[in-house]
């Protein structure tokens, strides 16, 4: 396992240097692995590693991209869109020459073109926005503060928001809740049943299940050999 960079085109020309955590060998199959979407990034991060590190023993390469404005980026998050993720995945892939994808969750939102696959849990915007917009009524709540998660969302719309310490713009918002998981050829679903019971983004905390990692990487590698 190594970092490496990869360039990730900016909307004003121009690209910037992003992170890559990769396990390449230089073998035939490269599967780009698309991670969850903001707080599910962070609780799904180990475990979507641990996956890599099975699918490395298995002898398939894989590359795991920062999105831009997420973990080590320097880019300012609250002036991007999905849009922009998209785009840096579809930069990634080409940079890494990937033969494959591997989409966790709300990364089924932001595949780059062309590629056949397998998107583990899809979602749409509109529930991890939902699921973010809860978690912050309850804190609110906490602080002696009443909010909705409508009235939330109608705040975001106009000004933007922060929510799980994630500042995200009105577009951003606009967006996300507009995504939806689209078919494509190629590409299959691995639905969380197929892999165990008590998801991981469920969690209070980030957290690991090798069981988990484990039933994943093998539906990934009994799918490359088919």
């Amino acid at each position: 396992m190594n970092p490496r960079t990869y360039p990730c085109p900016l909307s004003g020309g121009g690209d910037a240097d992003e992170y890559a955590l990769a396990f390449d060998r230089g073998r035939k199959v490269r599967i780009l692995v698309v991670p969850a979407l903001l707080d599910e990034a962070s609780k799904l991060r180990r475990f979507t590693v641990e996956v890599m590190r099975r699918l490395d023993g298995a002898g398939l390469d894989c590359l795991l991209p920062d999105l831009p404005g997420c973990n080590e980026s320097r880019l300012n998050l609250a002036l991007l869109e999905p849009e922009d993720w998209a785009t840096a995945m579809h930069a990634a892939a080409r940079h890494f020459a990937a033969t494959h994808v591997l989409a966790i969750r709300g990364g089924g939102l932001i595949l780059p073109p062309g590629l056949g696959g397998w998107h583990y849990a899809p979602v749409k915007g509109a529930s991890l926005l939902k699921t973010l917009l809860r978690a912050r009524v309850i804190t609110a709540r906490e602080m002696g503060q009443e909010k909705s998660v409508d009235g939330l969302l109608t705040e975001g719309l106009e000004t933007g928001l922060e929510l799980a310490g994630y500042s995200l713009s009105a577009e951003m918002l606009r967006q996300l809740q507009a995504l939806v998981p689209a078919p494509r050829p190629g590409l299959a679903l691995i639905e969380q049943d197929m892999i165990g019971p008590g998801p991981l983004w469920l969690r209070a905390e980030p957290d690991h299940d090798p069981a988990q990692a484990d039933a994943l990487a093998a539906a990934i590698v009994m799918g490359v050999a088919a």
